[in-house]
C-alpha cells in the first residue's frame, strides 16, 4: 500500500517526540491509551506493570531475533492480530490491524511477520487525541508521541510523502 522512498529515509532519523530512557518517567508523562511499536519498548513497558493497550511486535530487535527474557515476557497474554508486512512498507493488512487492535476494548498485540518499524506512523494517525505511541529510538531509549491533531498532522504529512496510495491508506485508518 505505502513503499517508504529512499529520499524519506533522512525524516525518520529525528524522534517524533520526546526521548526517555526510564520507563516510570515515560509513564507519568504518557497519556491514554498507549499503543507500542517495538518488541523492546512492550517489553519494558511490561515489566513496569503497564501492558500497553495496543502492541506491534516482530520479534525482533535492531533487524535480529529478541533475546529470550524478552520473548518470554512478550509470549502469550493478549488477543493477537498476525499481519504480514515487508521492510520499508506498510500493508493494508497493516493498517486495517492496528485500526482493529485500537478498537477493541482488550490489549492487543499485533504481531508482524516482515518489520513493523514504521507501524508508529499510522498508529498516531489512528489513535485517538490524548493518546500516546511509544516506539524504540535505537541507542537512545523510548520515544513517547503525544497524540494530538498536530502529531497527526505530521505523520499523515509523512505518509503522503511516502510511494503509494496515502488516501486509501487513510480510508483504513479512519474511525468506523
Amino acid at each position: 500500500m505505502l513503499r517508504l522512498p529512499d529520499s524519506l529515509r533522512g525524516a525518520f532519523k529525528e524522534p517524533l517526540g520526546d526521548v526517555y530512557a526510564d520507563t516510570d518517567a515515560l509513564l507519568a508523562d504518557a497519556g491514554d491509551p498507549i499503543l507500542a511499536v517495538g518488541d523492546v519498548v512492550t517489553y519494558h513497558l511490561r515489566v513496569a506493570d503497564r501492558d500497553p493497550d495496543v502492541s506491534v511486535l516482530d520479534g525482533k530487535t535492531k533487524r535480529e531475533a529478541v533475546g529470550e527474557e524478552i520473548a518470554a515476557v512478550l509470549a502469550g497474554g493478549n488477543d493477537r492480530l498476525e499481519v504480514d508486512n515487508e521492510p520499508a512498507t506498510l500493508s493494508s493488512a497493516m493498517l486495517s490491524a492496528l485500526r482493529e487492535a485500537i478498537d477493541r476494548e482488550d490489549h492487543v498485540v499485533v504481531h508482524v511477520t516482515g518489520e513493523e518499524d514504521l507501524a508508529t506512523l499510522p498508529a498516531i494517525v489512528a489513535a485517538p487525541e490524548g493518546a500516546s505511541v511509544v516506539y524504540g529510538q535505537p541507542d537512545e531509549g523510548m520515544v513517547l508521541v503525544p497524540v494530538t491533531a498536530e502529531t497527526k498532522a505530521e505523520a499523515r504529512d509523512l505518509m503522503k510523502r511516502m510511494d503509494g496510495d496515502a488516501a486509501a491508506a487513510f480510508e483504513l485508518l479512519e474511525r468506523r
